[in-house]
This record gives structure tokens, C-alpha cells and sequence, in this order.
């Protein structure tokens, strides 16, 4: 193993430019990594490399006449397979995307390669952005590298094994309900979900190609990294307007003010009581709280004044009326998604499973979608937006659980998961902690805080104001210094 292929992007862009490596040794370091890990991850399910090594030696002579492309000079990254990308297959995991090559970059891609990135591939996903699994028809089961046995969480499957495990140092992906945090937290690795619209979605799948623009809230392009800095460079990269995407403000990135932890105000809870989380998150989530104390951080026990339940039914929803119309199923999708609702529906807790009921809100919009009923669940979105930026306006970053628990066994999609000793309905487990910042578009960083008697990576949400990305992310670094426990996993 090369010691290149775990230091983090902005550094690795730092000794090219400063010619300590050369962007072809850090690519080979890379290719020697997944030619070594990726037959039992399944993280990468496209591999360039014939172009990848053409733009690395291009862009060592680039440097050797002076030019430089950006920031990420020579660093080669990875790309979630719904993104799409120019010239190299974008499948979304479904069969009847298995052979569509783009002809043009999604607006984020595009940004990143327009600062010297190079593209080294695209990372496996759950089947048309589905599941908390790396799931599909297309390529094999995405694996965990702390546990193969293990799922890394979903959609960003294969992006969060690849930065675990060090086949790639930067991964631009999604979250629609989670797919950036969920797969962070079980990888053990950072992960950020931007405020609602502030990174266009451009060349983002679902949509399917061709159909009209649908997804126009909730979904956020993000980034997994394996550094707070990671993700900051990321974003300024990302963010801003999209002639393509009018209805993306051209708001700049706010500015962090200069306030030590010592004089923030963090909210903080290891539970919220409709949703138990298991025990070893929660006792996770307590020496965090015992590591601020010690390191003379205050924080506050806290819990918004928030709806839930409110929050998670409007969510799926909205999320009913905008995939169907969103995707393009097969009639296989189509049985596969009804197999799923059954699962879910019928397995778990019965108290659970009334209270998530995904298949009796979802299933009557998809077979009944009106006009009215949408605008209702948008107008429901925008009261339950208002009544979160109102509770959290007092603090500066509130700390919470990613999931009910750490990364589970591969299993059915919608097939039951325990939290110890109780069977949770397979969506509400991973999604109740994370589908309402989607519902109301704050941004959220994740960062690894330790790891379960097992060595499963635990992590926790980091929840800022909407549009303050650039304060929330200085907040976490200062955390990170306090609490963060990042490792990659042992054998790689």
C-alpha cells in the first residue's frame, strides 16, 4: 500500500503542484490500490484508465511549462454513477441505463474538471438512487471495507468503500434521503450534504434522460472526502448558479466568522425519542458530549420543536409525486419496487411500521398523482422549512445521530434490521435521522466519532443553518480537532 493513497485531496494537490509527486505516480498509486481492492469491494464500476494516465502525464507537462489548472491540479477523483459524465458510461444501476454514455458532463462534474481533476472512474450505487444498499442489476453488490459481510449504506455505495478504502481521495455524489451521510457514517469517513440548491443537479440521474426536470427539491450533489477540508474545497468548487438550472440563486458562499468552540452555541442529543438508536450510537454520542466537557466546548442538551412524523410523511410524499414521474421503470423496476414496499410494510415492529407506513403514503400518490395534492405537500414543506429555521436559529450547529444503527448485514431490500432487540422497519432505520434535513434543505456534515465493539465506524450529523455551508464546515473542523476519530480500515 502507498501512504499517497490516504492523504486527502487538497494535499495530494498541494506536492503536485509543489512537484514532491507527480500526478502519474499519485494515479498509479491509486490503479495499484484498486487493482488490489476492488474485486471484493465492488466500489468502482467504471474504470478510465486509459484516459485517466493520458490527462495525469498532461498534467505533469502542464507544470513543467508553468500552467496550472486549479486547485485540484493532477488529483484524480471519483464520480458517483448517477452523475453524468461525457464519453464514459453512466448506468444509475439500472438495466436500461447499462450502455448510456452521456455527451456531456453534469454541471458539477464539469466544475471539477475545470480545476484539474482527473477522472478515475465512477463509483457503484443502489439501483436508480434506491436503497440503502449498493444494490442493482447492473454490477455486483457493493461491499463494506470494515466488514464484507456489511453493507456500506446507500446510494453512495461504492463512493464511501472507495474513500474507506483508499481507491479514490475525493468522490462527488448525492443525497436525495441520506445517500451522502448514511454510507459516511457506516464507512467511517466525512461526507456533506449542501443547502437545498446551492450545488446544481444538472446531469443528475434520476431524472431519467430525456424526461422532464422533476427532482427540484430535496436532492443535494455533495462530496465524500476523508477530510473536513476535503469537503471544503469541494464545495467552493461546486457551488453556485447553472445557466442550465435557472431556478439555483447565484447566492455566494457565505463567510465564517472568526468565534472559537468556546464561544459557540452547540446543541447536542444522542436520541430522539420516536426513533431509538442503538445502544453503542448512543454511547458513541455520549463521549462525545464527555470529550466537549473535557476540552472546555459548552453544548447543550437539545431537541427542536420540530414535527417528525409530519416531517417524514411529507417527505415520502413528495418524494412519491417526483419519482414517478422521475424515473423510467421497467417492469421489472416496477416489481422490484412493489417487493420493496411489501418488505418494508409487513416486517419490523408493528408500532414502527404504523408510524413509517412508507407503502400507504406513497403507493395511492403513485397510482393517483393530482395537481393539488402535490402543491399541498410543498406547502406543508415550506411550514415544517419555516418551523425548523426558527428552532435552530439559537444554536450554531446541533449534533445528532446519522442512524438508528451502524452498517448492517447485506440483506433484501426492505428486509427488517434490529436495533438490538428490537426489529426496525428496514427504511425507518436508516432514514428516520436523516430524511427531514432533506424535507427542509439544511446542510449537514458528517464526521466518524468512533466505532462499535465489533469495528463498524460510528459517525454523527453535524446540522447548520441553510446557507451558512462555509461556517458549518469551519465548526466541524474545530469538532474534528475535539471528537473526530478518523482510520481507514485495517489491510489497505
Amino acid at each position: 500500500m502507498s501512504d499517497l493513497v490516504f492523504l486527502p485531496a487538497y494535499q495530494l494537490a498541494q506536492m503536485i503542484r509543489d512537484r514532491q509527486v507527480s500526478a502519474v505516480g499519485v494515479l498509479n498509486a491509486y490503479l495499484a490500490q484498486i487493482a488490489k481492492h476492488n474485486a471484493k469491494l465492488n466500489a468502482i464500476c467504471t474504470l478510465d484508465e486509459d484516459n485517466a494516465r493520458q490527462r495525469a502525464k498532461q498534467a505533469d507537462e502542464a507544470l513543467s511549462k508553468g500552467e496550472n489548472w486549479g486547485a485540484l491540479h493532477g488529483v484524480p477523483i471519483t464520480v458517483k454513477d448517477l452523475l453524468e459524465t461525457a464519453g464514459l458510461r453512466t448506468t444509475a444501476g439500472s438495466m436500461s441505463l447499462k450502455n448510456y454514455i452521456p455527451q456531456h458532463d453534469a454541471t458539477a462534474v464539469s466544475r471539477l474538471r475545470a480545476a484539474g481533476a482527473i477522472l478515475l472512474g465512477k463509483t457503484n450505487v443502489g439501483d436508480l438512487a434506491g436503497g440503502y444498499q449498493g444494490l442493482n442489476d447492473v454490477f455486483p453488490r457493493v461491499n463494506n471495507p470494515w466488514n464484507l459481510d456489511c453493507t456500506p449504506g446507500g446510494t453512495s455505495s461504492g463512493g464511501a468503500a472507495a474513500i474507506a478504502a483508499g481507491l479514490s481521495p475525493l468522490d462527488l455524489c448525492s443525497d436525495f434521503g441520506g445517500s451522502i451521510r448514511q454510507p459516511a457514517h457506516f464507512c467511517g469517513i466525512y461526507g456533506l450534504k449542501p443547502t437545498d440548491r446551492r450545488v446544481p443537479t444538472t446531469g443528475h440521474i434520476p431524472e431519467a434522460p430525456g424526461a422532464p426536470r422533476c427532482m427540484r427539491q430535496m436532492l443535494t450533489v455533495g462530496c465524500l472526502a476523508r477530510s473536513i477540508q476535503d469537503l471544503v474545497l469541494c464545495l467552493q468548487l461546486i457551488a453556485g448558479a447553472d445557466a442550465a438550472q435557472p431556478d439555483i440563486p447565484p447566492v455566494p458562499l457565505d463567510s465564517p466568522t472568526d468565534k472559537i468552540l468556546q464561544n459557540r452555541r452547540i446543541a447536542w442529543i444522542d436520541e430522539w425519542s420516536l426513533y431509538p438508536v442503538a445502544a453503542e450510537i448512543k454511547s458513541a454520542m455520549r463521549s462525545v458530549a464527555t470529550k466537549l466537557a473535557e476540552a472546555g466546548i459548552p453544548f447543550e442538551p437539545w431537541i427542536p420543536n420540530f414535527d417528525f412524523t409530519a416531517a417524514w410523511q411529507t417527505y415520502y410524499e413528495l418524494a412519491a409525486y417526483t419519482l414517478t414521474y422521475a424515473q423510467s421503470l421497467t417492469v421489472g423496476d416496477i416489481r422490484k419496487n412493489l417487493a420493496f414496499l411489501f418488505r418494508d410494510g409487513t416486517q419490523g415492529d408493528r408500532d414502527f411500521r404504523k408510524l413509517g407506513n412508507i407503502a400507504g403514503i406513497g403507493l395511492p400518490i403513485s397510482l393517483n398523482p393530482t395537481l393539488k395534492g402535490y402543491f399541498e405537500a410543498l406547502t406543508e414543506r415550506d411550514h415544517l422549512t419555516t418551523q425548523m429555521d426558527k428552532e435552530i436559529a439559537q444554536w450554531d450547529a446541533w449534533l445528532c445521530p446519522v442512524a438508528m444503527t451502524p452498517a448492517f448485514t447485506h440483506r433484501e431490500r426492505g428486509a427488517a434490521i434490529c436495533v438490538d432487540d428490537r426489529r426496525v422497519p428496514y427504511s425507518m432505520a436508516s432514514g428516520a435521522y436523516v430524511v427531514p434535513f432533506n424535507l427542509t434543505g439544511h446542510p449537514v456534515v458528517v464526521m466518524p466519532i468512533g466505532q462499535t465493539q465489533n469495528g463498524l465506524p460510528i459517525g454523527l450529523q453535524i446540522v447548520g443553518k441553510r446557507w451558512r455551508e462555509m461556517e458549518l464546515l469551519a465548526i466541524a473542523q474545530e469538532l474534528d480537532k475535539a471528537i473526530g476519530i478518523f482510520q481507514h480500515p485495517v489491510g489497505y
